[in-house]
C-alpha cells in the first residue's frame, strides 16, 4: 500500500491527501475490512513527511470510522458497519459532501459522476 501513495505540490494540504488516497483504497476494495495499515512512522518516512501529518490523517480517518486505531497494535481498516434505515439520508449527505469536494478540487459533477458508476460496474463484476 505505501507504494501507492504519492503526494503532489498541488496546494492541497498533504494530511488531506493521504486521508483521502486511503479513504479511496478503502472504498475501491483495496483495503479490506480488518487489514492492518503501515504504521504511521512507516508512512511517515516512506513519504518524507512529518510524523504528526501522519497521525492527523489517521486520526480523522479513525473519527470517520474507517480506521480503528488500537494503541500497541496498530490501524485497521474498520468492518464494515451494519446497515442501518436512514441509508437514504446518509447517501445524500455524503453525497453533498463528496460534490463540494469535488468542486473544491475542480472536477466537473459530470465526471465525478462517470467515476462513480465505473466503480459500481467494476464492484459488481466477479
Amino acid at each position: 500500500m505505501l507504494a501507492k501513495l504519492k503526494l503532489q505540490n498541488n496546494g492541497v494540504p498533504i494530511y488531506i491527501q493521504l486521508r483521502e488516497q486511503i479513504a479511496a483504497a478503502v472504498g475501491r476494495g483495496d483495503l479490506k475490512p480488518g487489514e492492518r495499515l503501515p504504521t504511521m512512522r512507516e508512512v511517515a518516512v516512506e513519504l518524507r513527511i512529518d510524523l504528526n501529518t501522519v497521525h492527523r490523517a489517521y486520526g480523522e480517518l479513525a473519527r470517520a470510522g474507517l480506521i480503528n486505531m488500537v494503541q500497541g497494535r496498530g490501524s485497521f481498516v474498520a468492518e464494515a458497519p451494519p446497515a442501518r434505515r436512514s441509508a437514504a439520508a446518509d447517501a445524500a449527505a455524503l453525497g453533498a459532501s463528496v460534490a463540494a469536494q469535488a468542486q473544491a478540487m475542480g472536477v466537473r459533477l459530470e465526471d465525478l459522476c462517470a467515476a462513480l458508476a465505473a466503480l459500481a460496474r467494476q464492484r459488481r463484476e466477479p
